[in-house]
């Protein structure tokens, strides 16, 4: 029996039964179609948590006293000062992975501009800062090395600083707000950045010289975190290498632990990465039980249909038909059951993402990879699940199954 016959028969016989054969293929689309949408979001989600990291500076290595939080029990004040000029001035100087390297300390309080106010924070930084971050002075200008060395009164602000203080058409550029009493004259309005990945609002910033925040806010000498940007994506953990060595010369560490932490942008994105992936295994695999259950479906109906079946199977071994035809006969029907499930399935789970992408707003990504693994697994199936029940009717004594009632 050739393979073209072989479906022939396998189809005709599927026909005869058209809601069992549906029934039983249900399991498989609704596994296929779960899959499918499972694997979409979470390689959206991937995919959305990386370009939003990226957003923030995609080059971007944070260093910060280490000692602030220790098992979760937090440390005296004087070891977070651990941070100098003279920890920047070194990264300037040796460090040759790295580019546009700024200091930064911060205070929260409210900004303030005649009745209105708005809770925020204050960054002190310095022009570099805008590369690092990847920020654009839209409007005006930034402050500049000669304004950091004055400990000058003046700052750029965002967006969502100039929506809540000023009016729509109003411009803010000449004005002066106050942050915590201490006027500061607004120079320059950054460009919208929306939200980030952790839900922060990256409009919500007041940018000022650093001198004039440790001075006239902090009170401090001490610098709460510096930021810089590696040469290069692949140069990050590099840099952080030669940073942590760097820092380690000028605090004389030997043979202790770190008093500062360094990470990059990328080890983020890893870590967020990896927790997605993570959802999206355990999400899949929820969603391969409908795939188990259409299977153990498939290997119910075949053992029905063998049974119901009994005395055509012995008719067929009568007239010249053998055990492989009698197999292959039956392996074909739980095999087109699969595939047919699974083409109607993965029909289902395109037409899933895209409901959940335009409906939902849920990042999605479909790949040809959850498509292809889909019909694998559909195949497998059809030949796993339906392989003993064909192979019980193979074995039959045409005999007997001319006598079945």
């Amino acid at each position: 029996m050739n393979l073209s016959s072989l479906f022939k028969i396998a189809i005709k016989a599927l026909k005869i039964n058209k809601i069992r054969a549906f029934l039983t293929m249900l399991g498989i689309i609704i596994g296929v179609a779960s899959v499918i949408a499972m694997l979409a979001i979470g390689e959206g989600s991937k995919e959305s948590i990386k370009t939003q990291i990226s957003s923030m500076g995609s080059n971007m290595i944070t260093i910060r006293p280490g000692a602030g939080m220790q098992g979760g029990v937090r440390m005296d004040v004087s070891s977070m000062q651990t941070l100098t000029l003279k920890d920047l001035e070194s990264i300037q100087k040796k460090a040759v992975l790295v580019e546009n390297t700024s200091p930064l300390v911060n205070g929260t309080g409210q900004a303030i501009r005649g009745s209105k106010n708005w809770p925020t924070t204050l960054y002190g930084a310095t022009p570099n800062y805008l590369k690092v971050r990847v920020l654009e002075v839209e409007d005006g200008t930034m402050f500049t090395e000669q304004d950091i060395k004055e400990s000058a009164k003046v700052v750029v602000i965002g967006k969502t600083i100039v929506e809540n203080l000023f009016k729509s058409n109003e411009n803010p550029i000449g004005a002066t707000i106050r942050f915590n009493k201490i006027p500061f004259k607004i120079i320059g309005v950054l460009s919208e950045k929306g939200e980030n990945t952790f839900g922060q609002d990256q409009d919500d910033i007041i940018l000022a010289p650093y001198t004039s925040v440790q001075k006239r806010v902090l009170a401090s000498t001490y610098l709460q975190s510096i930021v810089t940007s590696s040469k290069s994506e692949d140069d990050a953990m590099a840099a952080v290498e030669e940073i942590s060595k760097i820092l380690r010369e000028n605090h004389k560490l030997e043979n202790v632990e770190d008093d500062f932490n360094v990470f990059s942008q990328q080890e983020l994105i890893k870590m967020f990465s990896s927790t997605s992936e993570m959802m999206t295994l355990l999400l899949v695999a929820i969603a391969g039980i409908s795939l188990l259950i259409g299977g153990i479906g498939i290997m119910n109906i075949m053992y029905i249909s063998v049974k119901e079946r009994t005395r055509e199977i012995g008719l067929r071994m009568a007239v010249g038909g053998t055990g492989r035809n009698i197999l292959m006969q039956f392996l074909a029907e739980a095999v087109i059951i699969s595939i047919a499930g699974g083409i109607i399935g993965v029909t289902l789970g395109l037409i899933s993402t895209v409901f959940i992408a335009s409906v939902l707003n849920w990042p999605t990504s479909v790949t040809m990879f959850s498509i292809l693994i889909s019909f694998a697994v559909c195949a497998i199936t059809g030949i796993f699940f339906g392989w003993y029940p064909a192979r019980k009717a193979a074995a039959l004594d045409p005999i007997n199954a001319l006598r079945y009632e």
